[in-house]
């Protein structure tokens, strides 16, 4: 009875376990297989940035000229004197007025005295001539004295008032002489230049010192003909001197005429004031145009092959795509892209040419790439 029972419980246990697996495979079967992922080559990090809009430089390149905007020719208003003292030298910041050289002022200085003492004598002899007028007031028409003595003594007062005034404007014109014996700056800026030393003789036609009013130091670029419509004032420009320093300018004036033989015209560049801007220094100029934003990109993104230029666009997951375009300007380290992927694609930005279509990539932005947009 005991066995019977034990056959029993065993043949149950058995069924269930028949009815779960049963159970299980008809779940199992229902169910769609699990997409497998998509074959991916090895990662690799790189460069990328945006395509974005910006204005490009170096599309016009001129050269020219480092001149003052506004030269100031200093020499002495007085001829035949000798120089007693030089008191700036080239490089000399001045102020307006300041005093620049000295000349010898000892023959106008003993001038001077000369007619300061006229000057008393002939106030002397006008009050004596004024004291001898007021004593015969009043005696016209009495008979003292005669209609000629008295009006002879009212001339003689007058005349001697007179005398003192042409004296009085004498000693001023000799002290004005001697205050220009001290030559002063008219404006106040930079001495760019100076050719006068002490001992010299007043006189010629030679500036003793030319000064740059408010040291500012401006590029005249000459421009062809053909080039003046892309410029006009106020366009931001790149100035690069002589040891390669780069200046920002602005475009001050444009002139209104062009050399009918060599067919260039002038534009004059506004530059900051700094010591390594010097007058008479070679400069090029290359202008930016703001106002004219292009797509563009950096240099290393654009990758030539047999079929021409193209960039590696990156796209969903990081899979890159191979994108022919046709370039435009160039500057700054950036070019314009005619023909080529929007702006906000996304290109790798150097090692392009190492990479094939379908490659996938860790994107790295650039500093200022545009990560965030």
């Amino acid at each position: 009875m005991t066995m019977r029972r034990g056959l029993a419980a065993a043949l149950a246990l058995g069924l269930a376990a028949l009815s779960s697996l049963t159970v299980a495979l008809a779940l199992a079967g229902c169910q769609a297989p699990a997409a497998s992922p998509p074959p991916r080559r090895e990662t690799r990090a790189v460069s990328v940035v945006r395509v974005e809009l910006r204005p490009i430089s170096g599309g016009l390149v001129t050269s020219g000229v480092l001149t003052p905007r506004q030269e100031v020719a200093v020499s002495a208003d007085l001829a035949g004197y000798r120089v007693a003292k030089v008191l700036v030298d080239e490089g000399a910041w001045v102020k307006a007025g300041q005093p620049l050289a000295v000349m010898d002022t000892s023959i106008l200085d003993a001038q001077l005295a000369q007619q300061r003492a006229l000057l008393v004598e002939q106030e002397d002899t006008a009050r004596q001539r004024q004291a001898e007028a007021a004593r015969v007031s009043g005696l016209e028409g009495k008979g003292v004295l005669s209609e000629e003595q008295l009006q002879a003594r009212t001339f003689a007062a007058e005349d001697a008032r007179a005398a003192v005034g042409a004296q009085a404007a004498a000693v001023q014109e000799m002290a004005t002489r001697l205050a220009h014996l001290t030559v002063r700056a008219p404006v106040a800026g930079l001495v760019i230049q100076r050719s006068v030393r002490p001992g010299d003789i007043s006189g010629g036609t030679t500036p003793w010192f030319r000064i740059a009013q408010n040291g500012r130091i401006e590029l005249w670029a000459d421009v062809a003909e053909a080039d003046f419509a892309q410029i006009r004032k106020g366009l931001d420009a790149t100035v690069t001197l002589a040891d390669d320093a780069k200046v920002a300018g602005t475009v001050r004036l444009i002139s209104p005429r062009v050399d009918s033989t060599s067919r260039l015209g002038t534009v004059r560049i506004a530059l900051p004031v700094r010591p390594d801007i010097r007058a008479g220094g070679f400069a090029k100029a290359t202008f930016v145009d703001r106002s004219r934003a292009v797509p563009a990109l950096p240099e290393s993104a654009i990758r030539y092959d047999a079929d021409g230029a193209s960039v590696m666009v990156v796209g969903p997951h990081g899979r890159v795509r191979q994108q022919p375009v046709r370039t435009g300007e160039r500057g700054g380290g950036w070019v314009e892209l005619l023909v080529g992927p929007p702006p906000g694609s996304v290109v790798v930005a150097k090692a392009a040419a190492q990479l094939l279509p379908g490659d996938y990539v860790a994107p790295v932005w650039e500093q200022g790439g545009g990560a965030a947009r």
